[in-house]
Protein backbone atom coordinates (compact mmCIF):
# COMPACT_ATOMS: atom_id res chain seq x y z
CA UNK A 1 0.00 0.00 0.00
CA UNK A 2 2.90 2.35 0.69
CA UNK A 3 4.12 1.74 -2.85
CA UNK A 4 0.67 2.67 -4.22
CA UNK A 5 0.71 5.91 -2.21
CA UNK A 6 4.23 6.73 -3.40
CA UNK A 7 3.10 6.15 -6.99
CA UNK A 8 0.14 8.48 -6.49
CA UNK A 9 2.43 11.21 -5.13
CA UNK A 10 4.83 10.72 -8.04
CA UNK A 11 1.94 11.04 -10.48
CA UNK A 12 0.73 14.23 -8.82
CA UNK A 13 4.16 15.82 -8.78
CA UNK A 14 4.63 14.98 -12.46
CA UNK A 15 1.61 17.18 -13.19
CA UNK A 16 3.08 20.36 -11.73
CA UNK A 17 3.45 23.13 -14.28
CA UNK A 18 6.99 24.33 -14.98
CA UNK A 19 5.90 27.85 -15.89
CA UNK A 20 2.66 29.79 -16.13
CA UNK A 21 1.47 30.11 -19.72
CA UNK A 22 0.15 33.37 -21.10
CA UNK A 23 -3.17 34.03 -22.78
CA UNK A 24 -1.39 35.03 -25.97
CA UNK A 25 -0.14 31.47 -26.31
CA UNK A 26 -3.49 29.90 -25.48
CA UNK A 27 -5.59 28.81 -28.48
CA UNK A 28 -8.85 30.73 -28.30
CA UNK A 29 -7.62 32.50 -25.17
CA UNK A 30 -9.05 35.84 -26.23
CA UNK A 31 -12.49 34.24 -26.42
CA UNK A 32 -12.60 33.11 -22.79
CA UNK A 33 -15.95 34.36 -21.39
CA UNK A 34 -15.77 37.44 -19.21
CA UNK A 35 -12.21 38.55 -19.95
CA UNK A 36 -13.34 41.83 -21.50
CA UNK A 37 -15.22 42.80 -18.34
CA UNK A 38 -12.23 42.53 -15.98
CA UNK A 39 -11.50 46.02 -14.59
CA UNK A 40 -8.41 47.43 -16.31
CA UNK A 41 -6.67 50.76 -16.68
CA UNK A 42 -6.50 50.40 -20.47
CA UNK A 43 -9.36 47.93 -21.04
CA UNK A 44 -6.83 45.20 -21.84
CA UNK A 45 -7.47 41.92 -20.00
CA UNK A 46 -4.68 41.36 -17.49
CA UNK A 47 -5.38 37.75 -16.60
CA UNK A 48 -2.23 35.65 -16.91
CA UNK A 49 -2.08 31.91 -17.38
CA UNK A 50 -4.36 29.20 -18.70
CA UNK A 51 -7.53 29.21 -16.58
CA UNK A 52 -7.60 26.07 -14.43
CA UNK A 53 -11.39 25.93 -14.86
CA UNK A 54 -10.96 24.87 -18.50
CA UNK A 55 -11.75 21.19 -18.95
CA UNK A 56 -12.86 20.48 -15.37
CA UNK A 57 -16.57 20.04 -16.14
CA UNK A 58 -15.78 17.72 -19.04
CA UNK A 59 -13.40 15.67 -16.91
CA UNK A 60 -16.04 15.27 -14.21
CA UNK A 61 -18.53 14.08 -16.80
CA UNK A 62 -16.03 11.55 -18.12
CA UNK A 63 -15.77 10.27 -14.53
CA UNK A 64 -19.55 9.88 -14.46
CA UNK A 65 -20.20 12.92 -12.25
CA UNK A 66 -22.93 15.21 -13.57
CA UNK A 67 -23.59 18.82 -12.57
CA UNK A 68 -26.39 17.53 -10.36
CA UNK A 69 -23.99 15.12 -8.63
CA UNK A 70 -21.67 18.03 -7.82
CA UNK A 71 -24.56 20.23 -6.67
CA UNK A 72 -25.75 17.48 -4.32
CA UNK A 73 -22.51 17.86 -2.40
CA UNK A 74 -24.11 20.99 -0.85
CA UNK A 75 -21.08 23.20 -1.36
CA UNK A 76 -20.02 26.18 0.74
CA UNK A 77 -17.58 28.05 -1.51
CA UNK A 78 -15.02 30.54 -0.13
CA UNK A 79 -12.65 32.86 -1.99
CA UNK A 80 -10.48 35.80 -0.90
CA UNK A 81 -6.86 36.76 -0.38
CA UNK A 82 -6.31 36.35 3.34
CA UNK A 83 -8.04 33.93 5.71
CA UNK A 84 -9.75 31.52 3.29
CA UNK A 85 -8.35 28.43 4.99
CA UNK A 86 -9.07 29.65 8.52
CA UNK A 87 -12.62 30.62 7.55
CA UNK A 88 -13.23 27.19 6.02
CA UNK A 89 -11.80 25.53 9.14
CA UNK A 90 -14.13 27.59 11.37
CA UNK A 91 -17.13 26.60 9.20
CA UNK A 92 -16.06 22.97 9.46
CA UNK A 93 -15.78 23.26 13.24
CA UNK A 94 -19.20 24.91 13.63
CA UNK A 95 -20.94 22.32 11.44
CA UNK A 96 -19.18 19.54 13.32
CA UNK A 97 -20.49 20.90 16.62
CA UNK A 98 -23.99 21.19 15.17
CA UNK A 99 -23.75 17.65 13.79
CA UNK A 100 -22.67 16.24 17.13
CA UNK A 101 -25.69 17.87 18.76
CA UNK A 102 -28.36 17.16 16.13
CA UNK A 103 -27.04 14.48 13.78
CA UNK A 104 -26.74 16.86 10.79
CA UNK A 105 -24.47 17.15 8.99
CA UNK A 106 -23.48 13.54 9.48
CA UNK A 107 -20.36 13.71 7.32
CA UNK A 108 -18.41 16.88 6.42
CA UNK A 109 -15.99 17.26 3.51
CA UNK A 110 -13.30 19.97 3.54
CA UNK A 111 -11.01 20.94 0.66
CA UNK A 112 -8.23 23.47 1.25
CA UNK A 113 -4.80 24.32 -0.13
CA UNK A 114 -1.92 24.19 0.08
CA UNK A 115 -1.04 21.34 2.41
CA UNK A 116 1.61 21.67 5.10
CA UNK A 117 3.04 18.20 5.68
CA UNK A 118 1.13 15.67 3.57
CA UNK A 119 -0.90 16.23 0.43
CA UNK A 120 -3.98 14.35 1.68
CA UNK A 121 -4.41 17.14 4.25
CA UNK A 122 -6.14 18.99 1.41
CA UNK A 123 -9.00 16.49 1.34
CA UNK A 124 -10.56 15.94 4.77
CA UNK A 125 -13.66 14.17 5.99
CA UNK A 126 -14.90 14.89 9.49
CA UNK A 127 -11.83 17.00 10.30
CA UNK A 128 -9.33 14.27 9.37
CA UNK A 129 -7.28 13.90 6.19
CA UNK A 130 -8.36 10.87 4.20
CA UNK A 131 -6.01 7.91 4.56
CA UNK A 132 -3.04 7.32 2.28
CA UNK A 133 -4.77 4.21 0.92
CA UNK A 134 -8.01 6.03 0.13
CA UNK A 135 -6.15 9.00 -1.32
CA UNK A 136 -4.09 6.84 -3.67
CA UNK A 137 -7.17 4.82 -4.66
CA UNK A 138 -9.15 7.88 -5.69
CA UNK A 139 -6.21 9.62 -7.40
CA UNK A 140 -5.77 6.64 -9.70
CA UNK A 141 -9.51 6.24 -10.25
CA UNK A 142 -9.60 9.83 -11.46
CA UNK A 143 -6.42 9.54 -13.52
CA UNK A 144 -7.54 6.36 -15.27
CA UNK A 145 -11.08 7.63 -15.81
CA UNK A 146 -10.59 8.28 -19.54
CA UNK A 147 -9.34 11.79 -18.81
CA UNK A 148 -7.50 13.31 -21.78
CA UNK A 149 -5.48 15.45 -21.93
CA UNK A 150 -4.32 14.94 -18.36
CA UNK A 151 -5.19 17.58 -15.75
CA UNK A 152 -2.49 19.67 -14.10
CA UNK A 153 -1.55 19.33 -10.42
CA UNK A 154 -4.28 21.46 -8.81
CA UNK A 155 -6.88 20.30 -11.29
CA UNK A 156 -6.11 16.67 -10.48
CA UNK A 157 -6.32 17.33 -6.74
CA UNK A 158 -9.64 19.15 -7.13
CA UNK A 159 -11.09 16.38 -9.30
CA UNK A 160 -9.92 13.85 -6.71
CA UNK A 161 -11.68 15.82 -3.95
CA UNK A 162 -14.99 15.90 -5.85
CA UNK A 163 -14.68 12.19 -6.66
CA UNK A 164 -13.85 11.41 -3.01
CA UNK A 165 -16.72 13.40 -1.53
CA UNK A 166 -19.24 11.88 -3.93
CA UNK A 167 -18.01 8.34 -3.30
CA UNK A 168 -17.87 8.84 0.47
CA UNK A 169 -21.31 10.47 0.64
CA UNK A 170 -20.64 13.71 2.49
CA UNK A 171 -23.60 15.89 3.53
CA UNK A 172 -21.71 19.13 2.91
CA UNK A 173 -18.48 20.05 1.11
CA UNK A 174 -16.58 23.17 2.17
CA UNK A 175 -14.36 24.45 -0.64
CA UNK A 176 -11.55 26.98 -0.59
CA UNK A 177 -10.60 28.37 -4.00
CA UNK A 178 -6.98 28.06 -5.10
CA UNK A 179 -5.96 31.59 -6.14
CA UNK A 180 -8.67 33.51 -7.96
CA UNK A 181 -12.30 32.59 -8.31
CA UNK A 182 -13.86 33.28 -11.71
CA UNK A 183 -11.51 30.96 -13.62
CA UNK A 184 -10.46 28.76 -10.71
CA UNK A 185 -10.92 25.00 -11.09
CA UNK A 186 -13.20 24.97 -8.04
CA UNK A 187 -15.64 27.30 -9.81
CA UNK A 188 -17.16 24.43 -11.77
CA UNK A 189 -19.73 24.35 -8.96
CA UNK A 190 -22.97 25.70 -10.44
CA UNK A 191 -25.25 25.80 -7.39
CA UNK A 192 -23.38 26.34 -4.13
CA UNK A 193 -25.58 26.64 -1.06
CA UNK A 194 -23.77 29.81 0.00
CA UNK A 195 -20.59 31.67 -0.96
CA UNK A 196 -18.19 33.86 1.00
CA UNK A 197 -15.29 36.22 0.35
CA UNK A 198 -12.58 36.84 2.93
CA UNK A 199 -10.34 39.91 3.05
CA UNK A 200 -9.08 40.94 -0.40
CA UNK A 201 -5.57 42.35 -0.87
CA UNK A 202 -2.76 42.69 -3.36
CA UNK A 203 -1.57 39.11 -3.82
CA UNK A 204 -1.07 37.00 -6.95
CA UNK A 205 -0.96 40.36 -8.69
CA UNK A 206 0.84 39.06 -11.78
CA UNK A 207 -1.95 36.58 -12.40
CA UNK A 208 -5.00 38.50 -11.17
CA UNK A 209 -3.96 42.19 -11.02
CA UNK A 210 -2.68 44.79 -11.46
CA UNK A 211 -5.43 46.57 -9.51
CA UNK A 212 -7.29 45.51 -6.39
CA UNK A 213 -10.42 45.97 -8.53
CA UNK A 214 -9.14 43.24 -10.85
CA UNK A 215 -8.49 40.92 -7.93
CA UNK A 216 -11.92 41.60 -6.44
CA UNK A 217 -13.52 40.87 -9.82
CA UNK A 218 -11.93 37.41 -9.82
CA UNK A 219 -12.82 36.68 -6.20
CA UNK A 220 -16.48 37.55 -6.84
CA UNK A 221 -16.55 35.05 -9.68
CA UNK A 222 -17.82 32.40 -7.25
CA UNK A 223 -21.12 34.30 -6.78
CA UNK A 224 -24.00 32.34 -8.31
CA UNK A 225 -27.58 33.38 -8.95
CA UNK A 226 -29.83 31.81 -6.34
CA UNK A 227 -27.08 31.46 -3.73
CA UNK A 228 -26.64 34.09 -0.98
CA UNK A 229 -23.20 35.64 -0.62
CA UNK A 230 -21.29 37.14 2.29
CA UNK A 231 -18.06 39.10 2.57
CA UNK A 232 -15.90 40.53 5.30
CA UNK A 233 -15.71 44.34 5.38
CA UNK A 234 -13.47 45.29 2.44
CA UNK A 235 -11.66 48.44 1.45
CA UNK A 236 -13.96 50.64 -0.67
CA UNK A 237 -12.51 49.83 -4.10
CA UNK A 238 -12.83 46.07 -3.57
CA UNK A 239 -16.25 46.37 -1.95
CA UNK A 240 -17.57 48.35 -4.91
CA UNK A 241 -16.52 45.67 -7.39
CA UNK A 242 -17.96 42.87 -5.23
CA UNK A 243 -21.30 44.68 -5.05
CA UNK A 244 -21.31 45.39 -8.79
CA UNK A 245 -20.69 41.73 -9.60
CA UNK A 246 -23.36 40.65 -7.13
CA UNK A 247 -25.84 43.02 -8.80
CA UNK A 248 -24.93 41.68 -12.25
CA UNK A 249 -25.58 38.13 -11.08
CA UNK A 250 -28.71 39.10 -9.08
CA UNK A 251 -27.07 37.81 -5.90
CA UNK A 252 -27.87 39.11 -2.42
CA UNK A 253 -24.50 40.14 -0.93
CA UNK A 254 -24.08 41.04 2.74
CA UNK A 255 -20.93 42.53 4.27
CA UNK A 256 -20.20 41.07 7.70
CA UNK A 257 -18.46 42.99 10.48
CA UNK A 258 -17.13 41.56 13.72
CA UNK A 259 -19.72 39.40 15.46
CA UNK A 260 -20.26 40.97 18.91
CA UNK A 261 -21.49 37.68 20.41
CA UNK A 262 -18.16 35.87 19.93
CA UNK A 263 -16.35 35.09 23.21
CA UNK A 264 -13.91 37.82 24.17
CA UNK A 265 -11.16 35.70 25.70
CA UNK A 266 -11.07 32.65 23.42
CA UNK A 267 -7.44 31.94 22.52
CA UNK A 268 -8.39 30.89 18.99
CA UNK A 269 -9.71 34.44 18.44
CA UNK A 270 -6.81 36.28 20.04
CA UNK A 271 -5.43 37.42 16.67
CA UNK A 272 -7.95 40.06 15.57
CA UNK A 273 -7.95 38.73 12.01
CA UNK A 274 -9.21 35.37 13.27
CA UNK A 275 -12.15 37.13 14.90
CA UNK A 276 -12.96 38.57 11.48
CA UNK A 277 -12.66 35.16 9.79
CA UNK A 278 -14.74 33.55 12.52
CA UNK A 279 -17.50 36.15 12.11
CA UNK A 280 -17.74 35.38 8.39
CA UNK A 281 -17.73 31.66 9.12
CA UNK A 282 -20.65 32.03 11.55
CA UNK A 283 -22.70 33.76 8.83
CA UNK A 284 -21.86 31.09 6.25
CA UNK A 285 -22.51 28.13 8.55
CA UNK A 286 -25.75 29.65 9.83
CA UNK A 287 -27.01 30.28 6.32
CA UNK A 288 -26.11 26.78 5.22
CA UNK A 289 -28.08 25.26 8.10
CA UNK A 290 -31.09 27.50 7.44
CA UNK A 291 -31.21 26.16 3.88
CA UNK A 292 -30.24 22.52 4.38
CA UNK A 293 -30.75 21.43 7.99
CA UNK A 294 -33.89 19.38 8.66
CA UNK A 295 -36.64 20.65 10.95
CA UNK A 296 -35.40 24.25 10.91
CA UNK A 297 -32.39 23.40 13.07
CA UNK A 298 -30.11 26.43 13.46
CA UNK A 299 -26.60 27.18 14.63
CA UNK A 300 -26.84 27.91 18.36
CA UNK A 301 -24.56 29.89 20.63
CA UNK A 302 -23.42 26.59 22.15
CA UNK A 303 -22.50 25.28 18.70
CA UNK A 304 -20.43 28.41 18.14
CA UNK A 305 -18.65 28.15 21.49
CA UNK A 306 -17.91 24.47 20.96
CA UNK A 307 -16.77 25.14 17.41
CA UNK A 308 -14.32 27.80 18.57
CA UNK A 309 -13.05 25.56 21.37
CA UNK A 310 -12.34 22.64 19.01
CA UNK A 311 -11.03 24.88 16.20
CA UNK A 312 -7.69 23.81 14.79
CA UNK A 313 -5.76 25.19 11.84
CA UNK A 314 -2.07 24.20 12.03
CA UNK A 315 0.53 26.54 10.64
CA UNK A 316 -1.50 29.68 11.22
CA UNK A 317 -0.98 31.54 14.52
CA UNK A 318 0.49 28.26 15.73
CA UNK A 319 2.48 28.23 18.96
CA UNK A 320 4.55 25.30 20.22
CA UNK A 321 6.49 25.11 23.47
CA UNK A 322 9.24 22.55 24.02
CA UNK A 323 10.83 23.28 27.39
CA UNK A 324 12.25 26.79 27.28
CA UNK A 325 12.22 26.81 23.46
CA UNK A 326 9.09 28.51 22.15
CA UNK A 327 8.18 28.34 18.46
CA UNK A 328 5.69 30.70 16.80
CA UNK A 329 4.75 29.49 13.33
CA UNK A 330 2.65 31.28 10.75
CA UNK A 331 2.58 30.60 7.01
CA UNK A 332 2.06 34.27 6.14
CA UNK A 333 3.30 34.94 2.61
CA UNK A 334 1.79 38.24 1.48
CA UNK A 335 1.84 41.81 2.74
CA UNK A 336 -1.52 41.53 4.48
CA UNK A 337 -0.76 38.36 6.40
CA UNK A 338 2.90 38.99 7.18
CA UNK A 339 2.03 42.12 9.18
CA UNK A 340 -0.59 40.19 11.14
CA UNK A 341 1.85 37.37 11.91
CA UNK A 342 4.45 39.79 13.25
CA UNK A 343 1.84 41.67 15.26
CA UNK A 344 0.65 38.36 16.77
CA UNK A 345 4.24 37.48 17.74
CA UNK A 346 4.70 40.86 19.41
CA UNK A 347 1.43 40.71 21.35
CA UNK A 348 1.79 37.08 22.39
CA UNK A 349 5.39 37.28 23.56
CA UNK A 350 4.83 40.50 25.46
CA UNK A 351 1.53 39.49 27.03
CA UNK A 352 2.26 35.78 27.65
CA UNK A 353 -0.82 34.05 26.24
CA UNK A 354 -1.82 30.36 26.26
CA UNK A 355 0.16 27.98 24.09
CA UNK A 356 0.29 24.51 22.61
CA UNK A 357 2.44 22.27 24.78
CA UNK A 358 4.62 19.44 23.53
CA UNK A 359 6.32 16.63 25.36
CA UNK A 360 10.07 16.38 25.55
CA UNK A 361 12.21 13.90 23.63
CA UNK A 362 11.36 11.20 26.19
CA UNK A 363 7.64 11.75 25.53
CA UNK A 364 7.05 12.96 29.05
CA UNK A 365 3.73 14.73 28.79
CA UNK A 366 3.43 18.30 30.02
CA UNK A 367 0.19 19.90 31.11
CA UNK A 368 -1.38 22.44 28.78
CA UNK A 369 -2.16 25.70 30.53
CA UNK A 370 -1.92 29.45 30.23
CA UNK A 371 1.52 30.89 30.83
CA UNK A 372 1.86 34.17 32.68
CA UNK A 373 5.57 33.87 33.32
CA UNK A 374 8.13 36.30 31.99
CA UNK A 375 9.18 35.44 28.46
CA UNK A 376 12.78 34.60 27.57
CA UNK A 377 14.76 37.65 26.52
CA UNK A 378 16.27 36.13 23.36
CA UNK A 379 14.10 36.33 20.27
CA UNK A 380 14.87 34.80 16.89
CA UNK A 381 13.31 35.18 13.44
CA UNK A 382 13.47 32.39 10.84
CA UNK A 383 12.32 33.64 7.45
CA UNK A 384 12.09 32.12 3.99
CA UNK A 385 10.27 33.30 0.92
CA UNK A 386 11.30 32.48 -2.63
CA UNK A 387 8.70 33.16 -5.32
CA UNK A 388 7.57 35.70 -7.88
CA UNK A 389 6.60 37.98 -4.98
CA UNK A 390 9.01 40.56 -3.56
CA UNK A 391 10.38 38.54 -0.65
CA UNK A 392 12.67 41.37 0.48
CA UNK A 393 9.64 43.65 0.83
CA UNK A 394 7.86 40.98 2.90
CA UNK A 395 10.88 40.63 5.19
CA UNK A 396 11.04 44.40 5.55
CA UNK A 397 7.34 44.31 6.49
CA UNK A 398 8.14 41.86 9.29
CA UNK A 399 10.93 44.11 10.55
CA UNK A 400 8.67 47.17 10.47
CA UNK A 401 5.88 45.43 12.38
CA UNK A 402 8.30 44.15 15.02
CA UNK A 403 9.83 47.61 15.35
CA UNK A 404 6.41 49.25 15.74
CA UNK A 405 5.61 46.77 18.48
CA UNK A 406 8.83 47.56 20.33
CA UNK A 407 10.19 44.03 19.98
CA UNK A 408 13.89 43.48 19.38
CA UNK A 409 15.03 40.43 17.42
CA UNK A 410 18.50 39.32 18.50
CA UNK A 411 19.13 36.93 15.62
CA UNK A 412 17.63 36.68 12.10
CA UNK A 413 18.03 33.41 10.20
CA UNK A 414 17.33 33.40 6.46
CA UNK A 415 16.76 30.01 4.88
CA UNK A 416 15.33 28.19 1.85
CA UNK A 417 12.63 25.56 1.33
CA UNK A 418 15.16 22.71 1.43
CA UNK A 419 14.12 20.66 4.42
CA UNK A 420 16.88 18.37 5.68
CA UNK A 421 20.61 18.85 6.05
CA UNK A 422 21.47 15.43 4.61
CA UNK A 423 19.68 16.29 1.37
CA UNK A 424 16.95 13.68 1.75
CA UNK A 425 13.40 14.72 0.96
CA UNK A 426 9.95 13.45 1.80
CA UNK A 427 8.20 11.51 -0.96
CA UNK A 428 5.51 14.15 -0.58
CA UNK A 429 7.33 17.49 -0.48
CA UNK A 430 4.98 20.32 0.42
CA UNK A 431 6.97 22.69 -1.80
CA UNK A 432 7.35 22.74 -5.54
CA UNK A 433 10.56 23.72 -7.29
CA UNK A 434 11.18 27.37 -6.49
CA UNK A 435 10.68 29.80 -9.32
CA UNK A 436 14.01 31.49 -8.64
CA UNK A 437 17.06 30.33 -6.64
CA UNK A 438 18.11 31.88 -3.34
CA UNK A 439 21.07 33.49 -5.05
CA UNK A 440 23.79 35.60 -3.44
CA UNK A 441 22.19 38.75 -4.87
CA UNK A 442 18.82 37.77 -3.42
CA UNK A 443 20.42 37.10 -0.04
CA UNK A 444 22.01 40.57 -0.12
CA UNK A 445 18.62 42.12 -0.94
CA UNK A 446 17.02 40.36 2.03
CA UNK A 447 19.79 41.40 4.41
CA UNK A 448 19.62 45.02 3.20
CA UNK A 449 15.83 45.05 3.56
CA UNK A 450 15.92 43.92 7.18
CA UNK A 451 18.85 46.15 8.16
CA UNK A 452 17.09 49.18 6.68
CA UNK A 453 14.80 48.89 9.73
CA UNK A 454 17.17 47.26 12.24
CA UNK A 455 20.78 48.16 11.33
CA UNK A 456 22.25 46.21 14.24
CA UNK A 457 20.51 42.92 13.48
CA UNK A 458 22.67 39.82 13.48
CA UNK A 459 21.76 37.87 10.34
CA UNK A 460 22.73 34.34 9.33
CA UNK A 461 22.15 32.48 6.07
CA UNK A 462 21.35 28.79 6.60
CA UNK A 463 20.59 26.68 3.50
CA UNK A 464 18.09 24.24 5.07
CA UNK A 465 15.08 24.44 7.37
CA UNK A 466 16.60 21.81 9.64
CA UNK A 467 19.78 23.85 9.95
CA UNK A 468 17.79 26.98 10.74
CA UNK A 469 15.84 25.22 13.51
CA UNK A 470 19.04 23.75 14.93
CA UNK A 471 20.71 27.18 15.02
CA UNK A 472 17.69 28.63 16.84
CA UNK A 473 17.92 25.77 19.35
CA UNK A 474 21.63 26.42 19.87
CA UNK A 475 20.89 30.08 20.53
CA UNK A 476 18.13 29.10 22.98
CA UNK A 477 20.36 26.62 24.80
CA UNK A 478 23.12 29.19 25.08
CA UNK A 479 20.80 31.92 26.37
CA UNK A 480 18.67 29.71 28.60
CA UNK A 481 15.60 30.01 26.36
CA UNK A 482 14.34 31.62 23.20
CA UNK A 483 11.19 32.66 21.36
CA UNK A 484 11.39 32.07 17.61
CA UNK A 485 9.03 33.39 14.95
CA UNK A 486 9.01 31.17 11.85
CA UNK A 487 7.24 32.82 8.91
CA UNK A 488 7.33 33.83 5.25
CA UNK A 489 5.93 30.77 3.51
CA UNK A 490 3.63 27.80 4.04
CA UNK A 491 6.38 25.68 2.48
CA UNK A 492 8.73 26.77 5.27
CA UNK A 493 6.07 26.05 7.90
CA UNK A 494 5.32 22.60 6.49
CA UNK A 495 8.95 21.58 6.63
CA UNK A 496 9.38 23.07 10.10
CA UNK A 497 6.36 21.20 11.48
CA UNK A 498 7.60 17.87 10.11
CA UNK A 499 10.99 18.42 11.70
CA UNK A 500 9.65 19.68 15.02
CA UNK A 501 7.49 16.56 15.32
CA UNK A 502 10.48 14.22 15.08
CA UNK A 503 11.43 14.55 18.75
CA UNK A 504 8.28 15.99 20.23
CA UNK A 505 4.67 15.01 20.54
CA UNK A 506 1.97 17.65 20.40
CA UNK A 507 -0.64 17.63 23.14
CA UNK A 508 -3.98 19.39 22.51
CA UNK A 509 -4.80 22.47 24.50
CA UNK A 510 -8.04 23.88 25.79
CA UNK A 511 -9.26 27.42 25.52
CA UNK A 512 -8.90 29.56 28.61
CA UNK A 513 -12.14 31.05 29.80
Amino acid sequence: MEELYSSAIALLNSRRRKARSSLTGLPGGSNIPGLDSIPSLDRTPSFRGKPSLIGVREWLQELGHSDDDVNRLNVIHVSGTKGKGSTCAFINSFLKAHGERTGFPRKIGLYTSPHLKYVQERIQIDSKPISEILFAKYVFEVWHGKISPGPRYLQLLYLTSIHTFIREGVDVAIYETHNGGEYDATNVIQKPVVTGVTTIGMDHVEQLGPLIENIAWHKAGIFKHGSPAFSTIQEPAAATVLQQRANEKNVLLQFIGLNPTLPYNALALKPEVQRKNCSLAVALASTFLKVKAPQDSCLTSQDILQGIEQFSWPGRFHRIVDGNHQWFLDGAHNELSIQKAAQWFVETTLEGQGYLVMSDSNNVELEANVSRTSPPCTRVLIFSHISERDGAALLKGVAEALHRGGLQIQHVILSTYEEQQDGTASIDPCSKTTEKPFSLDLQKDYIAAYRSIDPDARISIVPTIEGALNLAREIGSRDNGMQTLVTGSLYLIGGALRLLEKNTKEIPYKIST
